[in-house]
């Protein structure tokens, strides 16, 4: 069974805000000398693991990101009619398991990825806790796991600063997607009309705004470690390969969900090239070091990512053992890879990438 997977995304979005900076404009990196629009692989993240995709795959094997392990205990505590004082001071032994909490707060100090398992654990020692009207001790406290069962957390890992034994290497890297073009942010001004107004007084507009905007075709890398990730799941090799496929299809079926209502900018990959072996990973993006012009940029854009690959391959000998190719550009014929690539859609796609046939 292959070591690493490989995806190469390519996926072209209108106009659209999907990842903002501080001052709400959509962020943007150098290279190559050029102004790229960019996603970040935090936003890539998030839109993949919450997706309904992600869901209706994985179903309860799913963690969640959150600083109120501690609150939702207090609360659980005070509905079962434990006193106030002793539900605060319970639950923040609770939270401190996950955390380092401030003085008077319930709240971790940062967030926590629970896996279903850990937060079973916690809701059971508060039925516990109330049933028998005690604070908890330390046999009582022991809620994390080393190796959370939630296939996200699995995926991409979990950091605890305050109790490091329990963090988890993740088995996925996702580098921040960039336009293989040169891009400008450019500025939509708008004006908002109050529906009752008539007119006869003030003409002007009720509202008047400015909002930032970018649009281009994106390239998205994304590594996947198998071995890392049945490790991490406790050798379930079964939800190691089905979250495997969870995450391809979200990837290339969602967008980022930012401003989504005010440009409708949801797309579908253009192109996937998917390499599995045992080979060391390596991304692509040189390929669009030197921007990508001209009317044609998807097809460019295609015919400079697979070059690269050949190039590598020249350089450094095959970059994996087996290839595959979902293309829904109307003009690609056939990929100018070597070796065996094979083509075909997502649903083939994916049964490539659950083994070695």
């Amino acid at each position: 069974m292959s070591h690493f997977i490989q995806l190469h995304l390519l996926t072209a979005y209108p106009p659209a805000n999907l990842n903002r900076d501080d001052l709400g404009r959509p962020k943007t990196a150098i290279m190559g000398g050029a102004k790229r629009l960019r996603v970040s692989s935090q936003s890539l993240k998030r839109t993949w693991r919450t997706s309904a995709l992600f869901e209706e795959a994985l179903g309860q094997h799913r963690g969640q990101r959150t600083k109120r392990v501690g609150i939702e205990a207090e609360r659980r505590l005070s509905e079962k009619g434990i006193k106030d004082k002793d539900a605060r001071a319970w639950a923040t032994e609770i939270a401190k398991v996950f955390g380092d909490v401030a003085k008077n707060e319930l709240e971790t100090s940062q967030l926590v990825h629970i896996g279903p398992e850990e937060q079973t654990a916690v809701d059971a020692l508060v039925d516990t806790l109330a049933a028998e009207n005690r604070a908890p001790d330390k046999d009582d406290l022991k809620l994390l796991r080393h190796r959370p069962a939630a296939a996200d957390i699995a995926l991409f890992g979990r950091m605890l600063a305050a109790v490091p034994e329990y963090n988890v290497e993740a088995a996925c890297q996702v580098a921040h997607a960039i336009t293989v073009h040169a891009a400008e942010v450019e500025d939509d001004y708008f004006t908002a009309v109050d529906d009752l107004n008539t007119g006869d007084e003030h003409r002007g507009a009720a509202h008047v705004g400015e909002a930032g905007f970018g649009a281009g075709l994106f390239y998205t890398y994304i590594c996947i470690d198998r071995q890392q990730l049945i490790e991490n799941l406790r050798g379930n090799t079964e939800l190691a390969e089905c979250a495997i496929v969870a995450l391809v299809e979200a990837a290339v079926r969602t967008s980022p969900k930012g401003k989504q209502n005010s440009f409708g900018s949801r797309a579908h990959a253009s192109y996937v090239l998917a390499e599995a072996g045992d080979q060391q990973p390596r991304s692509l993006s040189a390929a669009f070091l030197k921007p990508v012009t001209g009317q044609d940029q998807a097809d460019d854009a295609v015919s400079r990512l697979e070059a690269q690959a050949r190039a590598f391959d020249a350089a450094y000998g095959a970059g994996a053992e087996r290839r595959f190719v979902v293309s829904a550009l109307p003009d690609y014929a056939e990929p100018a890879l070597e070796g065996g690539v094979r083509t075909g859609n997502l649903g083939e796609l994916t049964e490539f990438l659950k083994g070695d046939d």
